[in-house]
């Protein structure tokens, strides 16, 4: 499904129906038994120069979308375009052309670093790989990046080990700008670093994004952070896409019920505010065995007949807001609405 969201901005990626379901196996032969469904019939489009905040629930698939973007995961269905450019149809060669154009940041910066190499080499790998500049060229480069996220050009010489969490994440940033890409997915950026450095590390992300005319694709858990770094939202549940708006329309009026109550869930700074908390019950079902229906019914407060039942549509229902509930469909206004006499 092909979202046209009234763009006044160039659609740079537009993912369309993404699935990626894992195998599960058993028995001696290990053969495939179930899917584990991580990503299923996931549809948004990012604009050239934007920051689009993916967010949801830990195990609702938020990763893997980024990953399979990218093709570092093999999709089961669906089509990502970049540019125009059906990146799921391209060859190995012309893939790993694209792989300049597009770059990830990932969430740990402790494994996501080589322990054996030096950081200056780890920086400048991809630049060999590509075939970019002569070896003075490509130290020339590192030595202007580690600078450019705020660190030294003497720490090219040293080993991740002997960095900080907030130094092995600029490093990682420092990696991903190397190849001078138009994207990157962040995914989860801050969310394993204390918090006295995450508001460095998201300003820093801001400023290079300003610098560079980079669009982010940035996945993360953390509301607050979304807030604050994101143009547009969009929100997902066990493996569905529920919303996607805009970055004001999806705090100051949330339509799906999820969203309604992973906003309820935000801390307020100040003690007199009181928000109105929406509890969930019950957990997250399996991706194995996903619920009939909307994926989210067992814990929805407004579920219906319908719910239980029917997937709803993922649909335009205001200005540059999609969501995928009942409660906004024409087949839920008749369920409800009062007999005639």
């Amino acid at each position: 499904m092909s979202l046209d969201l009234g763009a006044t901005r160039r659609d740079m990626l537009i993912v369309e129906d993404l699935k990626k379901y894992f195998p599960v196996r058993s028995g001696l032969l290990q053969r495939v038994t179930a899917w584990v469904k991580a990503v299923d019939g996931v549809s948004f489009t990012i604009r050239e120069g934007e920051t689009f905040g993916l967010v949801g629930e830990s195990g609702c698939g938020k990763t893997t979308v980024g990953r399979t973007i990218l093709r570092l995961l093999p999709a089961n269905g669906g089509r990502v375009f970049f540019d125009g450019e059906d990146l799921f149809a391209l060859g190995r060669g012309e893939m790993k052309s694209m792989r300049r154009n597009m770059q990830i940041v990932f969430q740990d910066p402790y494994s996501s670093l080589d322990p054996r190499m030096p950081v200056g080499e780890t920086i400048s790998e991809g630049m060999m790989i590509h075939g970019i500049g002569t070896a003075q060229e490509r130290t020339e480069t590192v030595a202007d990046l580690l600078k450019t996220v705020g660190m030294n050009p003497y720490h090219a010489r040293r080993y991740p080990h002997e960095f900080s969490g907030g130094q092995r994440q600029r490093i990682g940033i420092a990696r991903a700008l190397a190849l001078r890409p138009r994207f990157i997915v962040c995914d989860e950026p801050v969310s394993a670093l204390d918090v006295s450095v995450q508001s460095a590390v998201l300003n820093l992300l801001r400023g290079l994004q300003s610098q560079f005319g980079l669009t982010y694709l940035f996945i993360a858990h953390n509301l607050s952070v979304v807030e604050h770094i994101s143009d547009r939202v969009g929100v997902m549940y066990l493996g569905k896409m529920v919303e996607v708006t805009t970055r004001e329309a999806i705090f100051r009026n949330p339509l799906h019920p999820y969203t309604q109550a992973l906003l309820s869930a935000i801390p307020m700074p100040d003690p007199k505010f009181k928000r109105q908390r929406i509890v969930l019950t019950g957990d997250v079902p399996s991706p194995l065995n996903p619920p009939s229906g909307c994926r989210f019914h067992p814990r929805c407060p407004r579920v219906m007949d319908i719910c239980k039942t029917v997937d709803p549509a993922f649909e335009q229902k205001q200005s540059d807001h999609w969501v995928a509930c009942h409660l906004y469909s024409a087949s839920a206004a008749e369920q409800t609405a009062p007999s005639a006499p």
